[in-house]
């Protein structure tokens, strides 16, 4: 059970904002790519969107971590964040185009460019010696939006089968619930060393631990075999030939990840950060070599159990960690920075995946991601355990 008393009330606030936020995205995540192959959209198309969209948000965390950091305010691009994007979602319902798709997508990113990182900020700024369960938590109630999301997204289906149009068209409902929200979020201010005109991106490097450095070299290399989530649902839809089942193995995905991300939080606050994110890159790199090669349904409802343990073990693990060896005040620039180069890897991942599925078969870029992150695992156990700032 979930002891409320470790949790403060900004946190739950937070945590209801991504819960409602995910439910409105998830319903549209996984079928979008459906959706999009529905409109002629290839692979290499596909990926490319992903990559965009990725790399669109990647850029403005980084900025805006940078931002949020020299003003030393956060609530104020969470409201603007989760406003925009909540407001964009039901484009393409309205309008339904590949370009509109892809316009909305990047939308609905740019959003979560501006909100993320100080969002993330705020966060480590809640924690005292609990931050693996304080990301944890956070994680979980984002992800429990994303089961919700998709299952109502099946049902959906199931009642009126092929209508994308619909499921985005609805999904504003829980968008607004996100906005109402975020209007919530209250300014905690962190004491700073540096005067705001004084504060640069130089600056901060030179200060930074070179712990931080390492992890910031090793995730941007993952990055480039982490190629987006929804060549997963591809792949099994390509094996089982339904858009249910495909969907499905992703809402189970995130039930596991909704289910352990508080627990294995506080794990990580026992054991260390480096530990619980080393087992988790060690599940990826098996998941996605069983993806390689699975051919019925099963055993990929298997692998996407296990992908929920490595998202638990590693998302949310990464952050908190950040927050354990960066001083306070630079949190913004620290967790920006490694999002936008790791999005920046992603977008090169995903086009990189999609040209290799669409010329080499589906088989080669999922082992390709599976060798190299093994070998990225092994590159963790050679990084010194965490120690405060």
């Amino acid at each position: 059970m979930l002891r409320k008393s470790r949790i403060p009330k900004s946190v739950w606030i937070l945590g209801f904002i991504s819960l409602f936020t995910d439910f409105a995205s998830e319903m549209l995540y996984p079928v979008t790519p459906l959706f999009l192959v529905t409109l002629g959209a290839s692979m290499s198309i596909i990926g490319l969107i992903e990559g965009l969209a990725e790399i669109t948000a990647g850029i403005l965390k980084g900025l805006f971590g940078v931002i949020s950091d020299k003003l030393n305010k956060r609530a104020v691009f969470v409201k603007i964040g989760y406003t925009l994007s909540g407001l964009i979602k039901p484009f393409p319902g309205f309008f339904p185009s590949v370009g509109v798709i892809v316009t909305s997508r990047i939308a609905d990113r740019i959003g979560k460019g501006i909100r993320s990182v100080p969002r993330d900020a705020l966060l480590a700024s809640a924690t005292k010696d609990n931050s693996g369960a304080i990301f944890g938590f956070h994680r979980g109630m984002d992800t429990f939006g994303a089961v919700v999301g998709p299952i109502t997204a099946l049902i959906l289906l199931n009642f009126f089968p092929a209508n994308y149009v619909l499921i985005y068209l609805l999904a504003i409902v829980p968008s607004i619930a996100a906005i109402i929200f975020a209007m919530s979020v209250k300014e905690k201010k962190i004491e700073s060393t540096t005067k705001k005109n004084n504060f640069q991106l130089k600056f901060f490097w030179n200060s930074a631990p070179k712990q931080y450095k390492i992890l910031l070299l090793i995730l941007v290399l993952f990055s480039l075999v982490n190629s987006s989530d929804v060549f997963l649902i591809l792949k099994t839809e390509s094996v089982v030939s339904s858009d249910i089942y495909a969907i499905l193995g992703y809402v189970f995905y995130n039930i596991v990840y909704a289910s352990s991300s508080y627990k294995i939080g506080g794990l990580s606050d026992r054991f260390g950060k480096k530990k619980i994110f080393t087992i988790g890159m060690f599940v990826f790199s098996l998941v996605y070599l069983g993806f390689a090669f699975s051919q019925s349904f099963l055993p990929m409802l298997f692998l996407f159990g296990l992908y929920g343990l490595y998202a638990s073990s590693t998302e949310g693990i990464s952050k908190a960690w950040v927050a354990d060896i960066v001083n306070p005040q630079f949190h913004g620039t620290a967790i920006g920075l490694i999002t936008t180069l790791s999005s920046i890897g992603v977008m090169l991942g995903s086009v990189l995946a999609g040209f290799l599925w669409d010329q080499y078969g589906s088989t080669i870029p999922f082992l390709l991601s599976s060798i190299v992150s093994f070998i990225i695992a092994l590159m963790l156990l050679l990084i010194k355990s965490e120690s405060k700032y």
